[in-house]
């Protein structure tokens, strides 16, 4: 049976340029490869090294990018390696089949959503009101599914974070916060649900995945092993689990670490 890999892609696999902690002497640098490009601009990268690997670990393995991005902001990703057959968007509220969404699938997760927490234009009416324009940039929905703010990170209240996770905890709602955007996402809309599904269809008996935030630790759990880079919030929760290995590395170098340890589990299987 073929092992399945559920990653997450930002700051777990790609690396924006302003997180990619190159802590190194220039001239010891990794060669970097974009690998997203948004309005003719590079905007994230690996490195080459990374590349490979994650080259090799589609090939050896069922590869499933796991994100919270919307399928429009997934499609601009342009991974090295074979075209994944599966990839999960919005937080598990999409999973593509051959770049599509499956339309089975988003139809039992909205209705698991109706049933099970507060509507999205509460929580959206909730945001507007309650966040500071000082330190707000951008109010954003994701696919009609959850909300998100881009704010000013040097600006923002860390309490206010505090104060809204509770208020979100109250209408089944959780709170991830996530470099410059702070998350409001329905509990019953995650990854691991997205995960089972795909183990389910390939007959996956192995399931490994990777992951640095709040939104991935289900993710993680879900999986027969995980693993998470030393940055993030998981990392700065200090946050762990039975079957999970904590990496030291920090930056574009974790994800190369990353895809090191998951293509070892997946020929070690």
């Amino acid at each position: 049976m073929p092992a399945l890999v559920a990653s997450d892609l930002d700051r777990t696999l790609i690396y924006s340029s302003a997180a990619l902690a190159l802590t190194m002497p220039d001239a010891r640098a990794p060669r970097l490869l974009c690998v997203e490009v948004h309005e003719s601009k590079p905007l994230s990268y690996m490195t080459e090294t990374a590349a490979q690997l994650l080259t090799d670990l589609g090939d050896a393995a069922v590869f499933v990018p796991t994100t919270t991005r919307t399928r429009k902001q997934y499609q601009r990703i342009n991974l090295p390696g074979p075209q994944p057959t599966y990839a999960i968007c919005a937080n598990g509220g999409h999973l593509l089949v051959d770049g599509v969404s499956d339309p089975d699938w988003h139809a039992r997760v909205t209705a698991r959503l109706a049933d099970q927490c507060a509507p999205l234009a509460e929580v959206q009416e909730h945001l507007l009101r309650a966040a500071d324009p000082v330190w707000v940039r951008k109010h954003r929905v994701a696919d009609d599914l959850f909300a998100y703010l881009v704010v000013e990170r040097e600006l923002l209240d860390e309490d206010w974070v505090k104060e809204l996770a509770v208020w979100a905890e109250n209408r089944g709602w959780t709170v991830s916060l996530q470099g410059r955007k702070i998350y409001a996402v329905p509990k019953p809309l995650t990854k691991s649900a997205a995960m089972r599904e795909v183990a389910r269809r390939t007959g996956a008996e192995l399931t490994l995945a990777a992951g640095d935030s709040l939104l991935d630790a289900d993710l993680l759990l879900a999986a027969d092993r995980g693993w998470r880079p030393g940055h993030g919030e998981l990392a700065d929760t200090g946050w762990t689990a039975p079957a999970l290995r904590a990496l030291p590395e920090r930056g574009v170098l974790a994800g190369e670490r990353i895809l090191r340890e998951l293509l070892g589990a997946v020929r070690g299987a």
